[in-house]
């Protein structure tokens, strides 16, 4: 049998298509920017139809690329930006509404009249999740009560919700098939990630009917193969998980106290704390890192919003630089006699603080500030704003003490912007070979699925270091710093 694997890789600002080897080596990659639609301030909207058309045209672009049919592909995984919220009309395909993204905020004035009402405790307890609009349980609820019929329908059963995963498996397999796994069922605010069920009350307090819900598979599961007439080719889907969990597994965190970040469009760093579900008391999630042969395995979560996102704010919206790869060269250039704070709430603040009113903010300009100094700003806030979650899991759980940090993702390719990551966390951090580890991880579910990829421990010792990044900052310097930054944060809260 074949050990080619496809994975779909479907992001917030771009979808790629990616085939590896069976030695987990890229031979063939597609990618694809689509639209962002920001109807009013602090909403963030997709076209599910420009998710679905890249993906079509990334998997051809990753097959021709890797001089390949669909036919050698022995499965297809996917990992998807998680929380965006789609609903559907189950006999036509097609979404009543845009996709709400995971950043949108339009439900923060439910969340804060659930809180008022004292309804988060119990979610809690129950999700690992705190009530913000970041999840997709209030979103769903706006668009029931948004769209005309929408309510009633979906209690008739004729609409279905899912995050994006969802929506994708539903279109490959010619809507065969409405499931998700249990990381993205997980980000919902809707199930029990202590029983694995939906939950009923949860149901109730949100106003979601049950009739929409997919149902829930293991991470690595068989979730039906392609519709022939829709992508060419019958071909199993076999592994799906959401973006961040998605880059754990590709890193080979596997162990209790492993800790992987990946710097995208924002920042999420995941630690696999194991069979342990442990509630945080530092605002942190609790969230599930993955399920596989119907156990969970539990992880605490840091939710940055902005990470890469403010070097396109930079570079789109300020035009101080042309690509993102300048970045490093220009925060590295920057005069280290100025110390520029940005603190980058364009669409509130995450882990720690949650404070989803909160907005964009720059400290300690001068008229000497130029774009070097808002370059390296940028950069050193998505490092600050690491080391404010690693210090909060420290607090929850012994056992992330002494960890190394695996990075992935696209700015971890800036030498500069690692160094300085180390230098702040006062840890190593340790960059891999392999780059493409969300994209790597949905491969290696589908090929453990399969048959054709190892298990956990075959997996994990072809894991391979390019770069181990370690401090060289003075702890003055490094103290100074946390307390510019934090003074800045305090500055810009909103309670």
């Amino acid at each position: 049998m074949s050990s080619f694997i496809l994975a779909i890789d479907q992001g917030t600002t771009s979808t790629r298509a990616i085939v590896f080897d069976g030695h987990y080596q890229v031979c063939g990659v597609g990618q694809q920017e689509f639209p962002q639609h920001f109807p009013r301030s602090g909403w963030v909207e997709h076209d599910p139809e420009d998710i679905w058309r890249t993906v079509q045209e990334t998997i051809r672009f990753a097959l021709a690329n890797a001089n390949l049919a669909l036919t050698d592909i022995a499965a297809i995984g996917i990992t998807n930006q998680r929380e965006t919220t789609i609903v559907w009309d189950r006999a036509t395909g097609r979404a009543i509404h845009n996709a709400i993204v995971w950043q949108d905020r339009r439900t923060a004035d439910l969340c804060a009249e659930l809180k008022a009402a004292g309804a988060e405790p119990g979610l809690t307890e129950k999700t690992g999740l705190l009530l913000d609009p970041y999840f997709s349980g209030t979103k769903i609820a706006w668009i029931l009560d948004h769209v005309e019929d929408a309510r009633a329908r979906a209690e008739r059963g004729e609409l279905a919700f899912g995050t994006v995963d969802s929506f994708l498996l539903w279109r490959l397999t010619g809507g065969r098939v409405h499931a998700t796994d249990a990381t993205n069922a997980a980000r919902t605010l809707l199930f029990n990630i202590r029983t694995g069920e939906w939950d009923r009350d949860l149901l109730e307090l949100l106003r979601v009917p049950e009739a929409v819900l997919p149902e829930v598979r293991d991470s690595a599961a068989d979730f039906g193969v392609t519709d022939e007439s829709v992508v060419g080719a019958a071909i199993r889907i076999a592994g799906i998980a959401g973006d961040q969990h998605a880059a754990a597994l590709g890193q080979a965190c596997f162990k209790p106290g492993m800790l992987k970040s990946t710097y995208g469009t924002g920042c999420f760093a995941l630690l696999n704390t194991g069979a342990d579900f442990v509630p945080s008391q530092n605002r942190l999630l609790t969230t599930i890192a993955y399920r596989l042969d119907g156990k969970t395995t539990y992880a605490l979560e840091g939710s940055i919003f902005v990470a890469g996102a403010a070097i396109q704010w930079l570079r789109d919206g300020l035009r101080l630089l042309d690509r993102a790869d300048q970045s490093g060269p220009m925060a590295e250039a920057a005069d280290p006699h100025q110390e520029v704070y940005l603190v980058p709430a364009f669409t509130g603040l995450g882990a720690p603080w949650w404070d989803a009113e909160a907005r964009g903010a720059l400290f300690g300009l001068t008229r000497a500030t130029g774009p070097n100094e808002f370059v390296r700003a940028a950069l050193e806030s998505v490092c600050f704003q690491t080391r404010d979650l690693l210090d909060a899991m420290r607090r929850d759980w012994a056992q992330a003490g002494e960890t190394v940090l695996r990075v992935d993702g696209g700015m971890v390719a800036s030498d500069w912007t690692m160094q300085r990551l180390a230098d702040i966390l006062d840890a190593p951090v340790d960059r891999p070979v392999v780059l493409e580890t969300t994209a790597l991880g949905a491969a290696w579910l589908a090929g453990r699925q399969a048959g054709v990829w190892p298990a956990e421990d075959g997996f994990a010792a072809s894991w391979r270091l390019n770069r181990k990044f370690l401090p060289a900052m003075t702890a003055a310097t490094r103290e100074a710093k946390l307390a510019g930054w934090r003074d800045a944060v305090r500055r810009t809260l909103t309670h």
